[in-house]
């Protein structure tokens, strides 16, 4: 049995509308990767899990799902979990699969691939439908995506007890809007860029109001990603503001997405920076601290410019992000 003194504790946040008594960790180990090596992605899951992680990040189009797999299997039987039930496992619907009747197909599949009766909570990955069949990143054949059929099919997946809880992920307040007009269930959760460099205040708010948590993707800038950039890591104000503390950039981005309200994902294969990344939650940035990173010019990374055209769903990055760009 795992030894609760040589791992960190990360708070939880109760999820809305999932069912069982179940909480979210604040902190997810992400892992989306460009050229993923699954030996390295199964060995940096292990230390984390080690190091007291809990929460993990997947996809169907990240490639992920199989090494985690194996690496949860291995965990439970090293002893470094009790059991599946002390971990929390996110993965996501891709858009080739986001049809009524490929939903559930779907979501068992990931389950196959990650070796696990349940998910924790299930995402929409975007809010467009792409044709079914073979995953292509990017995506094309997009078309609009049936809201009303997909969001259904993910409640009877939450039915069925093949995951705990729903949510979507790169959805505007307008899109929530009309998901929540014909849900019985809810989303809990919609994960999204955010970053110092690009905050989501008007979306924090609507989900708040809306009991809906916000999970925060590339808080660090996602830099060496083929959309990320070095804005956050060399920002002058956040390297001011760890140096003041004698923290880490990246300490200071991930304790300001805690304080905002929101939860979040980092991805990291380096023992030491999993480490700092846990270091975040026995202090505080300053009220003046949180003053300089408001004032921070606002810049979103991940636009998706190839999911618009003249004759798809989306004419325009205005009409897919409705208007919050």
């Amino acid at each position: 049995m795992a030894n609760p003194a040589c791992s960190a504790q990360i708070p939880e946040v109760v999820l809305g509308s999932s069912t069982g008594p179940k909480s979210m960790p604040v902190l997810a180990f992400g892992t989306a990767a460009n050229n993923l090596q699954p030996i390295q992605l199964k060995t940096a899951v292990l230390e984390a899990i080690k190091l007291g992680y809990r929460h993990f990040d997947t996809a169907a189009v990240y490639g992920s799902e199989q090494p985690l797999g194996e690496a949860i299997k291995e965990a439970l039987k090293l002893g470094l979990v009790a059991s599946r039930d002390q971990l929390f496992i996110t993965s996501k619907l891709w858009s080739n699969d986001a049809h009524p009747h490929h939903v559930i197909p779907a979501l068992k599949k990931s389950l196959e691939n990650l070796q696990l009766e349940y998910l924790d909570l299930y995402l929409i990955h975007w809010p467009i439908s792409a044709k079914p069949g073979k995953f292509v990143f990017p995506l094309v054949d997009v078309m609009p995506m049936d809201f009303k059929g997909v969001w259904a099919a993910m409640e009877e997946s939450q039915r069925l007890g093949l995951t705990k809880s729903i949510g979507v992920s790169n959805f505007t307040c307008k899109k929530i809007e009309t998901l929540l007009s014909h849900a019985t269930i809810p989303p809990s959760v919609n994960q999204v860029e955010m970053s110092p460099f690009w905050q989501q205040k008007k979306l924090r708010d609507f989900c708040k109001a809306n009991g809906i948590v916000v999970t925060a993707f590339s808080p660090l800038g996602a830099k060496g990603t083929s959309w990320g950039s070095n804005h956050v890591m060399e920002s002058k104000v956040l390297q001011d503001i760890a140096e003041a503390r004698g923290k880490t950039v990246a300490q200071v981005c991930i304790r300001w997405v805690y304080q905002t309200g929101a939860t979040l994902a980092v991805k990291s294969y380096n023992k030491e920076r999993l480490k700092q990344n846990l270091q975040v939650f026995d202090w505080e940035l300053s009220e003046d601290d949180l003053h300089k990173i408001n004032q921070i010019p606002q810049h979103k990374m991940v636009t998706r410019g190839e999911l618009v055209s003249a004759d798809g769903p989306y004419k325009s990055l205005e009409e897919l992000w409705d208007g919050e760009i």
